[in-house]
């Protein structure tokens, strides 16, 4: 993507066009887009000066002499509120009535929804399109009721003779009185007929009407001024304020279609903050000996004492062993000397022995609030002040006539956070200036002329820088270029709503989950440390590990405690994404493993950067590895010992199936009653006799259609060629002693079948290749009797249903033949039989002997592997391996008996996924030595692995349950290659960096301005195009939901730091 790519698209400029000077004006809707009939436009003036008129005739009577200026106000209050509560029962009656508005047939369907047709000046589709209504009854009669005050106060504010007196000039008086009037009909409109859609827009929706009240607002704030001036008595500083006001008054247009001040939520939640900052110390702030724990010294020389080369734990801990120390000489000074020594220094202070003003009260209350809640500020407070102190020593300055001690404080608390904002407002302004021509990718045509204008007009600029940090609010780069204006004061957190509430959740989500209680537990450290830097309320932190993205944001900060929000980015890198990410990795890189060779005190190459690298956290995490498996699972020699390996893991598996469910079976108290009940002593074998109904897939007897030759007759009881081994099905052998009967013949000698068949029941019980169409209330039972030498072998009996695969007793013979029976008896003689409360002491010989309970593990075994592999003996390919692996098998009669059974499917799937780990392991590490390594390989997988998929859910509660290692395997089908992926959990450092906090902040403010106004929603568009120094798309990114995309997203995580 270029970097001229359109701000805008063709349709949001057509957009922003017709919204933005409804913005200016307060509503009304002069730019439709289309043509709209004359009176439509004549009645939203009317309406739009309707407030000055009936203003105007209170002002013309008070000047007039008729009436005293309060009469005048209430009778222009009563006239406002009387017409705004008409026009709103106007707008309820239109609605009620069922008039039809038909959309006009257009061809841009894009702005279809604003079109309509009009029938007349008053019709009810005319009144519904000027003035919508409220939502809400309460809010029709409290608007109309405002509406009335706001009129009738502002005739009062704009009183001719009024202004005069503040002013003495006659023209100064007529441009306050005109553009004053203006105002209040941009604020009434606004209120009572159209709300428009402000540039300072915090929340996504008004749920409840508040944006109308924005405007009158500030109004009445204006207004409050004037009233307090004229009942105070001869107060010079509430003079002069006004004066200023008035004049400020007529630009408040200006600041709202700006987006300058902040709309009432967003006020309010600011409001608060900044009195919790600065009324009652809550605002933390970091002293200088910090500096010493960071990887840089205030970001721009590296710190001689920090390790260099860092890349292991067990190196970090070695290397840092002198930091700790340091840290933690400052956390005791912090918070166990510190605070008992300002408190002394404050109890001295002479201010508290007179006797107590409000501002004493209010000073030191705040300050020894402060002491506990911010140390570090209170501390550096007090020193600025001591210093100040004696560096003043005249008596009659101001600073020590008129202020005490607890003022002081607060002042210099203020320009201290004030200064912070301004230096990283203007680092970040001067970055976006720099970078919008060094950065190629970021030159448009436009940068020249927007450099030079920067540049002629740089005081402005640094006065907008002022302004913004003066109000503790955002700088808005316009779409992120060198276009700046001053957002609206907002929370710190920048976003509405509970924090962590929301996040796109993903497949991703799990591995941030996993990692988060032990990040935080590394965070508590390096805070408590001073490892993060100037840890404030607001800062941002952004940490690196592999694919995984951290995006960290201090909510609050006080006594021993932070409280921080943790979010995670997503891990499927876009070529925007993985540019930043990739300057991100070299950032980090430079500061932390290349530092071996380079200088004390060498510079940050990257300084500049929004992006400062702070320290290394050693955290319990995930590693991931990838790698191809090309030699591997194409290797012939593998896969031929794919299928044995398989046997063996199967063998292993259904053993300690049947093992694991006769302990849940078993317990000490019926151990007797088993032994007496299930195993009698007087009968050597038992007997097991139980029916069950034929199911359709027993009657199969095939699994491919190659089976079937040219010279087979569908219709043949006979098949003729390999199909006449089928004949074999009836004779499975002795063991297990279950009649079955050949699948697609007719049982001529069955008498349970009925005599009299349809036509399609004999076609369907002929054709072998058909799906048998048996009713299930008519198949035929047969009984099965399993004989065992032993008695306890009844605990490691294969379930029944898991032995009726139609095979043919050839294969039962060939799989006789390669069934690992020394394997076989090694997994039995690793089995304890605890559980049992009494056992003979040859039970394990005895279980070995047993051939039927061996011939039912044959059965078994060849079931899954029919399943699987089907009854060829072919060495399998690698794409049927990986189909096998995926649980992707083509459909075969062996696949859907196999699927038939869920419990034996899963555990046949795991058996071929561990198999296929051995098989990878073996080519890795070396081949197997003996059967006690082998069982070690299958104990580890069951215990400390997950061997799956990565979109299985079995894999995400893995990683939630922290399983030691997971393996999965893939397929890139683009390149034709295999990987294997491999997650370790292990501590391991994870490297954590500051970012400019005003920078996060400012690139937050033209994203909300951008969606939610602009609604400039273009997934292409420019300001989330990559920038390598801004890391403009990852900053988005971490934007809360709806107009960021996180995949996690923590509550507010209280990080104890004593």
């Amino acid at each position: 993507m270029g970097p001229d790519v359109p701000l805008l698209n063709d349709y949001k400029q057509e957009f922003f066009l017709k919204r933005f000077p409804q913005t200016v004006l307060g509503g009304p809707r002069f730019k439709l887009g289309y043509c709209a009939p004359p009176y439509i436009y004549v009645n939203q003036i009317i309406l739009f000066l309707t407030p000055w008129v009936l203003g105007g005739v209170g002002t013309l009577l008070y000047q007039l002499g008729i009436m005293k200026d309060y009469y005048t106000a209430a009778l222009s209050g009563g006239l406002m509120f009387v017409t705004a509560l008409t026009l709103q029962m106007t707008n309820l009656y239109a609605k009620q009535k069922t008039v039809r508005v038909e959309r006009m047939q257009i061809q841009n369907t894009l702005t279809d929804e604003d079109e309509f047709e009009f029938s007349s000046c008053v019709g009810s589709e005319t009144v519904k399109f000027i003035i919508p209504g409220k939502k809400y009854i309460i809010n029709t009669v409290f608007h109309s009721l405002l509406a009335g005050v706001l009129c009738g106060l502002g005739t009062w504010y704009l009183l001719p003779n009024r202004i005069t007196l503040l002013y003495s000039n006659i023209g100064g008086t007529v441009m306050i009185f005109v553009f004053g009037w203006v105002t209040i009909c941009i604020g009434e409109y606004s209120l009572i007929i159209n709300t428009a859609t402000e540039t300072a827009t915090f929340q996504a929706l008004d749920t409840y009407e508040i944006t109308a009240l924005m405007r009158p607002f500030y109004i009445f704030l204006f207004i409050a001024v004037d009233l307090a001036h004229r009942f105070a008595v001869n107060t010079a500083i509430l003079e002069q304020t006004n004066q200023i006001l008035h004049i400020i008054f007529l630009f408040l247009p200006f600041l709202w279609a700006m987006g300058i001040l902040p709309p009432l939520d967003a006020l309010f939640l600011w409001g608060m903050e900044q009195l919790l900052e600065f009324g009652l110390g809550g605002s933390p702030m970091s002293s200088n000996t910090k500096e010493i724990q960071r990887v840089y010294l205030f970001g721009v020389f590296r710190n001689p004492f920090y390790p260099k080369d860092v890349r292991t734990v067990t190196v970090l801990m070695e290397k840092q062993r002198r930091l700790m120390k340091v840290g933690v000489v400052r956390r005791i000074l912090l918070t166990l000397v510190s605070p008992f020594a300002m408190i002394a220094f404050l109890s001295l202070d002479r201010s508290l022995q007179n006797l107590h003003s409000v501002s004493v009260c209010i000073g030191f209350t705040r300050i020894f609030r402060m002491v506990w809640q911010n140390t570090e500020n209170a501390l550096l407070d007090i020193v600025v002040v001591s210093v100040a102190q004696m560096l003043v020593f005249n008596p009659d300055l101001w600073w020590n006539r008129s202020l005490d001690t607890g003022i002081r404080l607060l002042l210099v608390g203020i320009l201290r956070d004030r200064l912070l904002q301004f230096v990283s407002k203007l680092q970040f302004a001067i970055a976006i200036l720099l970078t919008s021509w060094t950065e190629k990718k970021q030159r448009r045509k436009s940068t020249a002329s927007l450099i030079t204008l920067n540049v002629v007009f740089f005081p402005i600029l640094l006065t907008f820088v002022a302004i913004s940090a003066l109000l503790s609010s955002p700088l808005l780069p316009l779409f992120t270029l060198p276009v700046f204006l001053v957002g609206f004061p907002r929370p710190i957190r920048s976003w509405p709503g509970p924090v962590g509430a929301t996040a796109c959740v993903c497949s991703d989500t799990v591995y941030y989950q996993q990692m988060v209680p032990s990040l935080a537990v590394a965070l508590q450290s390096a805070l408590a440390a001073g490892s993060l830097g100037l840890s404030l309320p607001g800062s941002h932190y952004l940490c690196r590990f592999q694919d995984r993205l951290m995006w960290i944001l201090v909510l609050e900060k006080g006594f021993t405690y932070c409280g921080v929000n943790i979010k995670g980015l997503e891990l499927q890198e876009t070529s925007c994404h993985a540019a930043e990410a990739h300057r991100v990795d070299e950032i980090f890189e430079m500061a932390f493993e290349n530092q071996e060779h380079t200088k004390i005190l060498s510079p940050n190459h990257h300084f500049g950067h929004i992006l400062t690298p702070c320290t290394v956290l050693p955290v319990r995490l995930y590693s991931d590895a990838r790698n191809v498996l090309s030699g591997i699972i194409d290797s012939h020699e593998n896969l031929k010992h794919l299928k044995d390996d398989f046997i063996k893991v199967l063998v292993w598996m259904l053993v300690q199936y049947c093992y694991n469910k006769s302990k849940m079976q078993e317990s000490p108290d019926n151990a007797d009653k088993n032994k007496k009940g299930l195993f009698p002593e007087n009968q050597r074998s038992g007997a097991v006799e139980r029916s069950r109904p034929l199911r359709e897939e027993d009657s199969f007897s095939v699994d491919t259609i190659e089976d079937w030759t040219d010279d087979s007759d569908l219709f043949d009881l006979e098949p003729s060629g390999r199909m006449k081994d089928r004949k074999e099905l009836g004779q499975l052998g002795t063991t297990p002693k279950v009649h079955l009967s050949i699948p697609g013949s007719v049982e001529t000698q069955s008498q349970d079948v009925a005599q009299e068949m349809s036509p399609e029941e004999k076609l369907y019980r002929a054709v072998v290749l058909g799906l048998p169409a048996v009713d299930k209330g008519k198949q035929q039972e047969v009984s099965s009797r399993v004989e065992f030498s032993c008695s306890y072998s009844e605990l490691l009996s294969i379930p029944e249903e898991w032995r009726t695969a139609p095979v043919p007793a050839s294969k039962v013979n060939e799989m006789r033949q390669r069934f690992p029976e020394a394997w076989y008896h090694f997994v039995l003689s690793q089995l304890d039989f605890f559980h049992l409360k009494e056992k003979p002491s040859n039970l394990l010989e005895d279980l070995m002997k047993d051939k039927t309970l061996k011939d039912l593990y044959i059965h078994g075994v060849l079931s899954c592997c029919f399943g699987l592999f089907g009854l060829d003996n072919t060495v399998p390919a690698p794409s049927h391996v990986f189909r096998a692996y995926t649980g992707g098998i083509p459909w075969s009669v062996g696949l859907d008996w196999l699927n038939a059974k869920p419990e034996l499917f899963q555990l046949a799937l795991k058996a071929f996924r561990y198999a296929f780990k051995l098989m990878v392991d073996k080519a890795s590490l070396g081949p197997v030595e003996n059967f006690k390594e082998l069982i070690n390989y299958l104990e580890e997988y069951e215990n400390d692995w997950y061997i799956g998929l990565v979109s299985d859910l079995e894999w995400q509660q893995a990683v939630l349950q922290e399983k030691p290692y997971l393996f999965s395997l893939g397929h890139d089908p683009n390149m034709g290659i295999y990987t294997g992926r491999v997650l370790t959990l292990q501590e391991l450092l994870v490297q954590v960096g500051k970012l400019n906090d005003e920078a996060v902040r400012g690139q937050w403010a033209n994203l909300s301005w951008e969606l939610l106004y602009a609604t400039n929603d273009d997934e292409e568009r420019y300001s989330i195009q990559a920038h390598p120094v801004l890391l403009r798309n990852l900053t988005v990114q971490a934007a809360d939901p709806p107009l960021g995309y996180p995949v996690y997203s923590s509550e507010v995580l209280h990080l104890p730091l004593f």
